[in-house]
């Protein structure tokens, strides 16, 4: 089994999160136990809620990478193939360093409760905001963006014909109004910022200093960067790309077409939900996606038939 490990990010959050991990897996047990340590209540904030609270950018963030290290610290200890290639969707790029041993699950956990706290200050709440928009391609919509007045921006290529647009709250709005006039569908997102605009520089500067008193190592495998969908495998990178991943837009389909190219034949998410298990399904029909959010899902994640292809 060629193995591509996925991260997800905000959105994936749900109360009880890590939970059925924790309870079967002494590797997962472990992983969070460290990130309560780290970060005193968000075990209990993952496991219990309130869901208000770990809905929050400055808790869901960190929540979401003890999540996904927990997963894949299960994995391996099921005895799972190691990954080839690792790529994580917004904050899941630090999920995925973990996972390649470029960043310790400390400081990730430290970093990202640093920058939901700093998304969520770089724009009061209400200015900003973000939509889906659906059923047209990359070039209408920012068409669209570049005809509104004020500033939106592509922020998540997630897969042909789903495009996430962020900035102040009026121009995403016209720009959700116009795609609806051209026959696409629009999704307003309920975010407290508009994550991955120039709006975020404010965030992506205060990012920059803690990025910059963190010690990356070598990775073990490449990651895949949101920002320049290409591998990273320098430490001395990882920084910028990190930084520059608050304004850049996530442009997930370029990141799967990077990852087909390692030969992968099975996709697999750790963590909470399944949004990228859908994702890569869209992007690449024919690819064996999986999401290992609990432990029957990393156990039919390491399944395979006598060809050598997943069961159903």
């Amino acid at each position: 089994m060629r193995l591509a490990a996925l991260f997800p990010g905000q959105g994936s959050q749900s109360v009880g999160m890590g939970r059925a991990f924790y309870d079967v897996s002494p590797a997962a047990r472990d992983v969070i136990d460290r990130a309560e340590a780290t970060l005193p209540g968000l075990r209990t904030l993952m496991f219990e809620g309130p869901a208000d609270e770990l809905t929050r950018t400055a808790n869901q963030q960190p929540a979401l990478v003890a999540a996904g290290a927990a997963a894949i610290a299960a994995w391996r200890e099921a005895g799972g193939p190691e990954p080839e290639v690792a790529a994580g969707h917004s904050l899941g790029e630090f999920t995925a360093h973990v996972a390649a041993g470029a960043l310790t699950l400390e400081d990730a956990l430290r970093l990202v409760r640093a920058r939901g706290r700093f998304m969520q200050e770089a724009v009061t709440e209400g200015d900003g905001a973000m939509a889906a928009i659906l059923k047209l391609d990359r070039e209408v919509v920012e068409a669209l963006c570049a005809e509104a007045d004020g500033t939106v921006e592509l922020a998540n290529l997630n897969a042909p014909g789903q495009i996430v647009v962020s900035g102040s709250a009026a121009p995403v709005a016209a720009v959700a109004a116009a795609a609806k006039a051209r026959g696409g569908r629009a999704v307003p997102l309920e975010v407290s910022a508009p994550f991955h605009c120039s709006l975020m520089r404010p965030a992506a500067e205060r990012l920059a200093a803690e990025l910059r008193e963190t010690t990356f190592a070598p990775p073990r495998l490449p990651v895949v960067s949101n920002v320049e969908a290409a591998p990273v495998t320098d430490p001395a990178e990882i920084p910028r790309l990190l930084e520059a991943q608050v304004t850049a837009p996530v442009r997930w389909t370029d990141c799967v077409a990077t990852i087909a190219e390692h030969g992968v034949d099975r996709w697999v998410e750790f963590g909470a939900g399944k949004v990228l298990t859908g994702l890569v399904g869209r992007i690449r029909p024919d690819a064996d996606a999986r999401a290992a959010s609990d432990p029957d899902g990393l156990a039919a994640a390491l399944t395979t038939d006598a060809t050598g292809k997943g069961s159903t």
